[in-house]
């Protein structure tokens, strides 16, 4: 479970009551597609045909840019996460970041997911005894890929939520 009990405001848009802005939940969205598509290879690898994931971070960047329905962008999300859920290991942790990258469009506290599952496939594809060094890698590359309006928000959720995640962002 990567979502808190009680729902943090900082996460939900404005018009639903909380004071997330539109624009930085489309930044979020796509930082999370970002975080997702640097380990789609690993999912790829295993299943080269199976377009799920691919189609998922695609439809999270589409949404970030208005041109699809938040729907469509969660239904993809779903689908990517199915896709996972028959696999094992870095290929299964790749899908679902996938997923959680689509499925932040309706909740944007999935953002968290997409970076959390993506540094579990790397830690699941690194070499023996590896896994923790490369994750702190993978944390720290997303880091630099955060966009200055959000950082502050996102190094603070993952503080918070760091337990909940696995405890990959130390």
């Amino acid at each position: 479970m990567i979502l808190p009990k009680d729902r943090d405001p900082r996460f939900i848009t404005i018009r639903r009551g909380g004071t997330l802005t539109d624009s930085d939940h489309q930044l979020l969205v796509l930082w999370a597609a970002t975080c997702a598509e640097h380990v789609l290879h690993l999912f790829e690898s295993v299943q080269p045909s199976d377009l799920r994931p691919r189609l998922a971070i695609s439809q999270a960047r589409a949404w970030a840019r208005g041109e699809i329905r938040m729907s469509q962008s969660r239904a993809a999300g779903g689908h990517a996460m199915a896709a996972a859920r028959e696999l094992s290991g870095a290929a299964r942790h790749a899908a679902y970041a996938a997923g959680q990258a689509a499925v932040a469009a309706h909740v944007a506290a999935h953002e968290l997911g997409a970076a959390a599952y993506a540094i579990k496939a790397v830690r699941a594809a690194a070499p023996k005894g590896e896994g923790e060094s490369a994750g702190r890698l993978e944390c720290r590359w997303q880091r630099d890929q955060l966009p200055d309006a959000i950082r502050e928000l996102v190094l603070d959720d993952q503080r918070l939520r760091n337990d909940i995640c696995w405890s990959v962002f130390d």
